[in-house]
C-alpha cells in the first residue's frame, strides 16, 4: 500500500537527485493577476519563468501543487475526475528538452527504485501534428527506443496532445500523454481520442516551444519542459484500485457520507464527497459563498453536494460535519461558512415550493431560485402533473452555452496572458497598493488581485467606505508617480532579506527561500513574479472607476489606465 503522502516524498526526491530544485506550491486563489478564479495546474505561477524570465532557485524545479478545475465538473462521480486534486510537476526551463524528460519519466515509473510499474500496461499518445505545428516523430522514438512497443504509441490531434495556451495568449505546445492499463484482461492496443475505456492517463509531459500571439505561434525564446502527474489517480492505479474514491482521503469521505444516507447511490456520494472536500480548501483561503466568481463556484460546489444528499435521503444539515473529517486548515471558519451557507440554501428551497406552488415554470425554478429540477419532478409526480423534462434541458443547454461563452476566460486552463496591457496594468496594481497605504494607512494589505487587458481590480484590507477626497488623493499620488518617470527594477533576495527591506508580500503564501523583488525606486517595494514595465511613464493616465466593498473588512478598486 502507497499513501499520497509517500507518492509526493519519492517524487520530490526522485527529481532532487537529478538537480531540481522543490519549490513550495502556489495558493489555490492565483496571486500574479490571473484570469482564471483558481490555480488549475502547477504551471500556473511559472508562466513568467516559462516566458524567459529567471526562477530565484533556477532552471530545474519540482513541486506538489493544490488544483481546482471545474471544467470536468459534470465527469466528477466516475473513477477519475476530481474538482480539487494534487498535482505534481517537474520543469526543465530551457535546461533540459524530450530526451532528458520522456527518460526520467520512464524511469520514475518502472524502475524498482521508485514506482516499479508493470511495462507491460503501458501506453503512450503524442500528438499528431496539424498545419500549425508538425507532429512529435522525435517523442515517439524516444518511447520506442527506451522499449515501448509500436502498437502502444498512438498520434493524437491538438485536442489531445496539445497544451496551451494558457490564457488567450501564452506558452504553450505538444505533449506526450502517459497510460496505464487498470481493466481486466490484457491491455488492447492503446486508446483512440474517444474511447479510453480502461486506460487512465497518468502523466503528462508538456514541451512547451512556443508562445501563441494575436498572429499565431512564435517560437519562445527558451524550450521548456512543464509536466504533470495526478496524485489520486497516481495512487489508486499502484494499489490497484480502479477509483480515486477507493483511496484515502476520498474513501473515507465518501464513507461518512454514505452513512449519514438512507438510499445507496455510489455516484451522488462520490460528487458529494468530491464537492465537499473541494469546498473546504477553497473556504480555507478565506473564500466566501456569493453569486460572483470564485463565491459563485463555491456556492454551486455546496449547493450541488447538497441537492445530492436530498437524493440519497439526507435530510438534516449535513456539509459541516462532512467537513470535520476534511483536513483543511482555518477549519472552524469552514465548518462555520458551511452552515450559514446550508441555512440559506434551505430557505432557497422554501422560496422555491412556494413557486412550485404557484405553478411556476421548472426552467425558472432552477435558474431564479436554484431549485432542482429533480426535486420539482418528484414534487409534481406526487401531484400528479407532468413535467416536460426534454424542453427543460433544451433551455438549460441554451443556458449553459451563454454562461460558458460568458465566462470562457474565467474556466480556461491557465493564467492571465502577459500583453503590454495587462503588464502595465499590474504595474499599476503597485503603485495603487502603495497610494492607498499612504492615504488611509498601513493595515492595507492587498488580499487580492484581477487584472484583464481592460482594467485593473485590487482587493486590500480596509472596514469603511473610502471618501470622494480620499479616492482623488490616490488618484494624484499614482498619476505624480507616473509623470515622474519611476524606474522599476527587480532584484532577487532571501525571503528574509526581503522582509528585512520592508518589502510587500502576501505573507500567507508559501514563497521559496529566493524571491524576486520589484522596487519603483524610490516609491514601492513588492514581492512578485511579475511581469512590469521598465518605467511608470509608460503607463499613461489612472483613473478609479468605482470603489465597493469585497467582503467583511475587504474594499475593492476597480481602475483603467488612459
Amino acid at each position: 500500500m502507497i499513501t499520497a503522502k509517500q507518492l509526493i516524498e519519492k517524487y520530490l526526491r526522485f527529481f532532487e537527485e537529478r538537480g531540481h530544485k522543490v519549490i513550495p506550491g502556489a495558493s489555490l486563489i492565483p496571486e500574479h493577476d490571473p484570469t482564471v478564479l483558481f490555480t488549475t495546474a502547477g504551471m500556473h505561477p511559472l508562466v513568467p519563468f516559462l516566458l524567459g524570465e529567471k526562477h530565484p532557485a533556477g532552471n530545474k524545479l519540482v513541486n506538489v501543487q493544490k488544483c481546482i478545475r471545474t471544467s470536468d465538473i459534470d465527469e466528477v462521480g466516475d473513477d477519475v475526475h476530481l474538482t480539487f486534486f494534487e498535482m505534481l510537476g517537474n520543469w526543465g526551463l530551457g535546461s533540459y528538452w524530450k530526451k532528458e524528460a520522456i527518460e526520467m519519466s520512464w524511469e520514475f515509473l518502472f524502475d524498482k527504485k521508485w514506482l516499479g510499474l508493470n511495462k507491460n500496461k503501458f501506453s503512450v499518445s503524442c500528438f499528431k501534428g496539424d498545419k500549425d505545428t508538425p507532429k512529435d516523430n522525435e517523442s515517439a522514438k524516444i518511447w520506442q527506443k527506451l522499449g515501448v512497443p509500436k502498437n502502444r504509441i498512438k498520434f493524437l490531434p491538438k485536442k489531445d496532445n496539445f497544451w496551451g495556451p494558457a490564457g488567450q495568449t501564452g506558452p504553450c505546445g505538444p505533449c506526450t500523454e502517459m497510460f496505464y492499463w487498470t481493466g481486466k484482461g490484457e491491455p488492447p492496443e492503446l486508446i483512440t481520442s474517444d474511447n479510453k475505456e480502461g486506460w487512465v492517463e497518468i502523466w503528462n509531459d508538456v514541451f512547451m516551444e512556443y508562445n501563441s500571439t494575436a498572429h499565431g505561434y512564435e517560437p519562445l525564446k527558451q524550450k521548456n519542459v512543464d509536466t504533470g502527474m495526478g496524485v489520486e489517480r497516481t495512487v489508486a492505479v499502484l494499489n490497484g484500485k480502479k477509483s480515486v474514491f477507493d483511496i484515502e482521503p476520498l474513501k473515507s469521505i465518501v464513507e461518512a457520507v454514505k452513512k449519514l444516507a438512507k438510499i445507496y447511490d455510489e455516484r451522488s456520494a462520490r460528487i458529494i464527497a468530491d464537492h465537499l472536500r473541494a469546498a473546504c480548501f477553497i473556504l480555507a483561503e478565506d473564500v466566501v459563498p456569493s453569486n460572483l466568481e470564485r463565491g459563485y463556484v463555491l456556492r454551486r460546489l455546496i449547493r450541488r453536494a447538497i441537492r445530492y444528499g436530498k437524493k440519497i435521503g439526507i435530510d438534516k444539515p449535513f456539509t459541516h460535519e462532512i467537513a470535520k473529517i476534511i483536513d483543511v486548515e482555518n477549519k472552524d471558519f469552514v465548518i462555520e461558512q458551511l452552515a450559514q451557507e446550508e441555512e440559506r440554501f434551505s430557505k432557497v428551497l422554501e422560496k422555491g415550493l412556494k413557486e412550485f406552488e404557484k405553478g411556476t415554470d421548472p426552467f425558472i425554478l432552477f435558474t431564479t431560485y436554484g431549485f432542482p429540477i429533480e426535486m420539482t419532478e418528484e414534487l409534481a409526480k406526487e401531484k400528479g402533473i407532468k413535467i416536460d423534462r426534454k424542453k427543460f434541458e433544451q433551455e438549460f443547454k441554451k443556458h449553459q452555452e451563454l454562461s460558458r461563452t460568458a465566462t470562457a476566460g474565467k474556466f480556461k486552463s491557465g493564467l492571465a496572458d502577459y500583453s503590454e496591457e495587462v503588464t502595465r496594468l499590474h504595474t499599476a496594481t503597485h503603485l495603487l497598493l502603495a497610494a492607498l497605504r499612504q492615504v488611509l494607512g498601513t493595515h492595507v494589505y492587498q488580499k487580492g488581485s484581477n487584472i484583464t487587458a481592460e482594467r485593473l481590480r485590487l482587493d486590500f484590507s480596509h472596514s469603511e467606505k473610502m471618501t470622494p477626497e480620499q479616492l482623488r488623493k490616490v488618484e494624484d499620488i499614482v498619476n505624480e508617480q507616473i509623470k515622474k518617470d519611476l524606474p522599476v527594477e527587480c532584484e532577487e533576495m532571501s525571503l528574509e532579506q526581503a522582509k528585512k527591506i520592508g518589502a510587500m508580500g502576501v505573507f500567507e503564501t508559501k514563497y521559496g527561500e529566493r524571491v524576486k523583488v520589484y522596487s519603483i525606486v524610490g516609491f514601492s517595494k513588492e514581492i512578485c513574479g511579475g511581469p512590469h514595465v521598465k518605467r511608470t511613464g509608460e503607463l499613461g493616465h489612472f483613473r478609479i472607476k468605482k470603489e465597493e466593498s469585497s467582503g467583511a473588512g475587504v474594499r475593492r478598486i476597480k481602475a483603467v489606465l488612459e
